[in-house]
């Protein structure tokens, strides 16, 4: 079965919306974070800097880019902030992008 422009686009179009989430997975000290987490969430910058040999500010850098492509939550308490995997969404995406493939290309 040949592929329609339309399906092309939609495969683009899945590509695309992948790159964050991506570019975000490729960094190794973000990938410690992510495995972390998935062993001891809730964590703090401080707990996570006890595991992996990466500066606060740097810890909080990766966090923060973690966040903004909703691979990480954070939930403030008080002064605190506790981050948590939120692996939802980017699992939805990644998926769509699997199963596209799979059409489009198989």
């Amino acid at each position: 079965m040949k592929n329609t422009p339309d399906d092309n686009d939609f495969a683009v179009s899945t590509f695309r919306n992948c790159i964050p989430i991506f570019s975000a997975l490729g960094d190794a000290k973000r990938q410690d974070i992510i495995l972390l987490l998935a062993e001891h969430e809730p964590l703090n910058v401080n707990q996570i800097a006890e595991h992996i040999e990466l500066s606060r500010p740097a810890i909080s850098h990766h966090l923060k880019i973690l966040r903004d492509v909703g691979l990480v939550s954070v939930d403030r308490k008080g002064t605190e902030n506790n981050y948590s995997l939120e692996l939802g969404d980017a699992l939805v995406t990644i998926k769509q992008l699997v199963e596209t493939v799979e059409k489009a290309c198989l």
